[in-house]
């Protein structure tokens, strides 16, 4: 062999050997997911969100696929947190999760359970499949751990048959009306609250009328409807007038924000809700703070008659 054929060769074994190491190197960041091999903190230094929309035994609204990916993006665009989507409650345990089938029977998978993040944003209908157990580790996420959980819309009739979830959102819905509602702005100094200005204001979407365990003696009211300025058929769904919309509470070591809003599409394109959603978020992942002291409700301006 010449030296010329000689300089050739050593290039080419040089490439094959190159190539050969590279495609062993796992994607950075993602160093053997899905093999067996270490799995990192692929988002190490963010704050990380679950969002789990676990709607298979209820009703499903045809919002849900937008507000995901409108959480998902409000939260990597503003760099506050991180988001995994799911639409199923597979997540929501503490337990190694187990893969199923020929090839992954029996073997732990790379699934993300509770532990890995700082709060969820849940969005559920129906009585839902989770396990006692995953029941357990979900309210000890929050009240045990000290981290967050964000409800959306329709979360008030999810689990109902679960009174303990009832207790950590605030309250169940008796139920609802489609309107365009004037809403008062109870504390303003709360993150986000501001987003639609500090008067009262119209906004039209699917409100709740909430009953037991709903109490203002345990929960915060942030945003509220006027009942004075309701139909008489509307106001007459509680005798005292009282119609939270959106509101948060501590539970345990950890926070719950609960956003009553959310059934159309068109309410998760309105730049003040994501911005109301966006900073409701922050604090319940810990980020900012906010006395959510339960406050007395302030009452009506016209006398309701006794029913």
């Amino acid at each position: 062999m010449n030296p010329k054929s000689k300089i050739i060769a050593a290039v080419l074994v040089f490439g094959v050997i190159t190539v050969g190491v590279l495609r062993a190197q796992p994607p950075q960041g993602r160093q053997g997911r899905g093999r067996g091999g270490t799995d990192p903190d692929f988002w190490a230094g963010r704050k990380k969100l679950l969002a789990v929309a676990d709607v298979a035994t209820g009703f499903h609204h045809d919002s849900i696929s937008h507000a995901l990916a409108t959480l998902e993006r409000l939260g990597r665009a503003s760099g506050a947190y991180m988001t995994m989507i799911r639409t199923d409650p597979q997540l929501l345990t503490r337990d190694q999760i187990t893969g199923q089938g020929p090839r992954y029977s029996g073997r732990s998978v790379n699934a993300r359970t509770l532990d890995f993040y700082d709060a969820i944003f849940l969005l559920p209908a129906g009585i839902g499949t989770l396990t006692d157990k995953q029941k357990a580790d979900l309210l000890s996420f929050v009240h045990d751990d000290g981290k967050g959980i964000i409800v959306g819309h329709a979360a008030t009739v999810g689990y109902y048959q679960w009174p303990e979830f009832a207790e950590l959102i605030g309250g169940t819905m008796s139920s609802e009306f489609n309107a365009n509602a004037t809403v008062i702005v109870e504390d303003p100094k709360f993150p986000g609250a501001d987003a639609f200005g500090l008067a009262p204001f119209q906004f039209t979407e699917q409100h709740p009328v909430l009953k037991e365990p709903y109490s203002r003696d345990k929960v915060h009211v942030i945003l509220r409807l006027d009942p004075d300025k309701l139909s008489s058929a509307d106001r007459a769904r509680r005798a005292d007038g009282d119609f939270p919309v959106v509101w948060a509470r501590q539970y345990g070591k950890g926070r719950m924000y609960n956003v009553g809003w959310g059934h159309e599409e068109t309410t998760w394109d309105d730049p003040r809700f994501q911005k109301m959603v966006l900073e409701g978020i922050k604090w319940a992942l810990g980020a900012t703070q906010a006395d959510v002291t339960p406050q007395p409700f302030p009452g009506t301006a016209k006398a309701q008659p006794a029913q």
